[in-house]
């Protein structure tokens, strides 16, 4: 006699929230022709949809009413298929995103203006807006700059997280984006890291990627220099030598060259395998 799997009349017990929304669902049914209690899991499990709605199906378990192994058609089992709500996000997911605008320190020497000078008599130096100028050295201060970080978990299958794409991260670890990545140009995006767990053995990976943008730049004026351009995450430095300000008739330090310095290689983050 060939399997039959069918619904069972007091299948269908169905719980709601205050809401309406359902939390909890299970469904009865007979499952006949089958001796084994592992083929009959297998059976329930290809029979049975993975979803209700919005509920996921959390168990399978199974009753024997009836085993004769001499005669199959004979085998009765009770199959009870009980649904809930999703509590684990499951492979191929959207990811969770963070992200947070705090900005990050850099330590300046030149100042986008110079608002007030005040001397205690004649008239104040010039400094061309370099900051904490001293009579040897321009030391500088510590302000916020624009730095814009985030992450993103995935839940990746375990097929794809292989030694060689653990490789890849390693190596895109302090990388810059090459191309355009989740709407930063080139040049504005900084890869920090992952980091990474397996959620059981041969089960998939989540893991989190760890990025950090800053804008690219253009018409930077130091000083008297300008038509300065840098990319993000370029360094910008500034060059001071001895200079006489008339006006005030004393030697200072002024800014006299800019360097825009690639401090960061560029990377695919195509790579990554999560998209652009």
């Amino acid at each position: 006699m060939p399997t039959s799997f069918t619904e069972r009349y007091e299948s269908r017990k169905i719980t709601t929230d205050q809401a309406g929304a359902a939390e909890s669902a299970e469904f009865v049914y007979a499952l006949r022709g089958v001796a084994d209690e592992n083929s009959a899991r297998i059976l329930a499990g290809s029979s049975t949809p993975s979803t209700y709605g919005d509920l996921v199906r959390k168990n399978i378990s199974l009753e024997p009413v009836h085993v004769d192994t001499a005669n199959l058609g004979a085998c009765i089992w009770e199959v009870t298929v009980q649904y809930g709500v999703k509590d684990e996000p499951e492979t191929g997911d959207p990811a969770v995103f963070s992200f947070d605008t705090g900005g990050g320190t850099q330590h300046i020497t030149q100042s986008l203006s110079t608002i007030g000078k005040y001397a205690a008599s004649g008239t104040a130096p010039d400094f061309k807006g370099a900051v904490g100028v001293t009579h040897d050295n321009v030391e500088g201060v510590d302000i916020t700059v624009p730095v814009y970080s985030f992450s993103e978990t995935h839940y990746l299958p375990a097929a794809q997280v292989t030694p060689a794409y653990k490789g890849t991260l390693f190596y895109l670890t302090g990388k810059v984006n090459n191309a355009g990545f989740r709407g930063l140009a080139a040049g504005e995006c900084l890869f920090l890291g992952a980091s990474g767990s397996q959620r059981g053995p041969n089960e998939d990976w989540e893991i989190t990627f760890k990025f950090a943008g800053s804008p690219n730049r253009t018409g930077i004026t130091v000083g008297p220099i300008t038509g300065i351009a840098k990319k993000g995450w370029e360094y910008l430095w500034v060059r001071y030598a001895d200079a006489e300000d008339t006006a005030s008739n004393t030697l200072v330090k002024q800014p006299v060259a800019a360097y825009v310095e690639k401090v960061y290689e560029d990377g695919s983050f195509g790579s990554l395998g999560i998209g652009t």
